[in-house]
């Protein structure tokens, strides 16, 4: 009977990751929403190369030994729900193989549903057509076909659970509407199916090698891996006479797709903003010239970027020495210098870099809990994507007083620290700061990367949409319009104070331009700051 010891598990482990690496750009291409964001495959392929990291380095042969520290680094590693969500999974398969030396095809199996069984329980409201609906739904089928196979093999279970996870994911569809409407399947079981298939092809003898940079045929442009990111490349051309009379949208666009991928590609009136991830900036660089003069351009190494991440550089600053011991503490997220001094100026004792377009891991929050030190510590995620990550080193650190705000928004988080009082005891802190984050109604404003239909609103690549909370409620070209049209959506009557907070693509004249309009039209007092964050152009806070 064909078993699983240690030295191929690790096989399987590195194929399941470089598959990972080689398609993450195609995984994030399902994200329903279409913002510029870093999402589910670039979370999980971060995730799960933490973990592999460690395991792959572990001295023992024994499967229950390298499945522990898989278990570990995932969770440290752990970024997003999708990667907090992997993480829970292959904690639960570490729990089904403890003490064994090496496993067979029905250990396999059993262990496959434990991991499911933990997944489960790591989310409070586990909602269906999701990575979760694809390892439970696989995992018990391919449990039942194990106990009736006689001498199963690793191999025909792994077989069996990537057969069964492929026919879930294709109907996570018919379980989540959303994904209906914009016609994709969920991009965290995706995720996993794109683990399976590595681990698969390792139980055949052919471990999967991370590829260089290749055409992806489900997003225009390179399939960068994570050895070679490229370059993030933006730029505004203010159009000449003759190209003025030769540009068209579509064909610099078509040449962008040649050499990259997330394209944006905007014109208004004589300037064309383009946005795109490439290999070779200088050939972006070349075509936009070919129209006019550059306004303004900015070029970075993304590959720095993920490398930054992988170090844990997302934590703002190295512990130096250990801080005397402060009754309380708070713990936040954002991005932006100007949103980290105002989080800063309410009392936040640390700030993590992150957000939206780069999710702390675990590790981040377990590094600033301890720099802190402090006996009562509030995390305060400021994003519904990063709140499991935060309870999870909240867990981590169960020998410490840490609570986390669920705080879904930057207004959310701003709110809380306002709320804050030292001189009151925990609980009652917890209370108020729990209350705030309820009263406060978030808008932001950003630009789609690519063409598809949110609940009847047509969006194009480009066009700017006002998100309010999750929903995107508005979605055209002018972002001044769609500031305005957001803005008048979300003030009602018993709205008394509006926070607008500009971000590295608008100016003070613009932002004051928002908030004269918002004065003149309501009876309420606008507080306007400059977070310098990228993404959103205007995060709005109304209360």
């Amino acid at each position: 009977m064909e078993m699983i010891n240690g030295k191929l598990l690790k096989d399987m482990l590195a194929s399941g990751a470089n598959n990972l690496s080689n398609k993450f750009t195609e995984i994030d291409a399902l994200n329903v929403f279409p913002v510029p964001d870093g999402d589910t495959g670039t979370n999980m392929s971060l995730t799960f190369n933490a973990g592999v990291k460690d395991a792959l380095a572990c001295t023992s042969d024994d499967v229950c030994d390298i499945a522990k520290v898989l278990s570990k680094g995932l969770l440290m590693g752990a970024r997003g729900n999708s990667g907090v969500i992997t993480s829970q999974i292959f904690r639960g398969l570490y729990q089904g193989v403890d003490g064994m030396k090496e496993i067979n095809g029905f250990q396999l199996a059993n262990a496959l549903v434990m991991g499911s069984r933990v997944a489960y329980k790591a989310v409070m409201r586990p909602v269906e057509g999701t990575i979760l609906t694809v390892v439970r739904e696989a995992a018990d089928y391919t449990y039942a076909y194990a106990t009736s196979t006689q001498d199963v093999t690793c191999l025909q279970v792994m077989e069996k659970m990537l057969e069964e996870a492929k026919e879930s994911l294709e109907r996570t569809p018919d379980l989540l509407p959303v994904l209906k409407e914009v016609g994709v399947v969920d991009s965290g079981g995706a995720g996993l199916v794109t683990i399976f298939e590595g681990f698969v092809s390792a139980l055949k003898g052919e471990v999967i090698e991370r590829q260089e940079a290749q055409e992806s045929k489900e997003v225009a442009g390179a399939g960068m891996e994570s050895e070679e990111f490229g370059y993030c490349t933006e730029f505004i051309i203010r159009l000449s006479e003759h190209g003025a009379r030769n540009f068209q949208e579509e064909a610099l666009r078509d040449s962008l797709a040649r050499i990259g991928n997330s394209i944006v590609c905007v014109r208004d009136d004589d300037i064309v903003k383009v946005h795109v991830h490439t290999l070779t900036p200088g050939d972006a660089l070349n075509m936009g010239q070919r129209y006019g003069e550059f306004a303004k351009l900015k070029v970075e190494n993304m590959q720095e970027q993920h490398e930054n991440i992988m170090m844990n550089a997302t934590v703002e600053e190295k512990p130096k020495e250990e801080k005397p011991k402060q009754k309380y503490a708070i713990i936040t997220v954002a991005a932006g210098d100007g949103l980290k001094d105002m989080f800063k100026e309410l009392r936040a004792d640390y700030v993590i870099s992150g957000g939206q377009t780069m999710n702390p891991s675990t590790e981040d929050f377990v590094q600033a809990i301890h720099q802190v030190n402090a006996e009562n510590i509030f995390l305060l995620p400021n994003n519904s994507n990063i709140i499991l990550a935060a309870q999870q080193a909240a867990s981590v650190c169960e020998d410490l007083n840490v609570e986390v705000i669920p705080s879904k928004s930057i207004p959310q988080g701003l709110s809380a620290c306002i709320m804050f009082n030292p001189d009151v005891d925990f609980d009652m802190n917890l209370a108020e700061m729990n209350d705030a984050i309820s009263m406060v109604k978030t808008g932001q404003v950003t630009y789609a990367i690519k063409d598809t239909t949110f609940e009847g609103l047509d969006i194009k690549a480009g066009d700017y949409m006002g998100l309010k909370e999750k929903d995107i409620v508005v979605s055209l070209p002018d972002k001044m319009e769609v500031t305005r049209q957001l803005l008048d959506m979300m003030i009602d009557g018993e709205s008394e104070i509006v926070t607008l907070v500009y971000g590295e693509d608008v100016n003070e004249e613009e932002a004051n331009e928002i908030a004269a309009y918002v004065e003149e039209k309501y009876d309420v007092e606008v507080e306007v700051n400059n977070g310098m964050q990228p993404v959103y152009s205007f995060i709005i806070g109304v209360e």
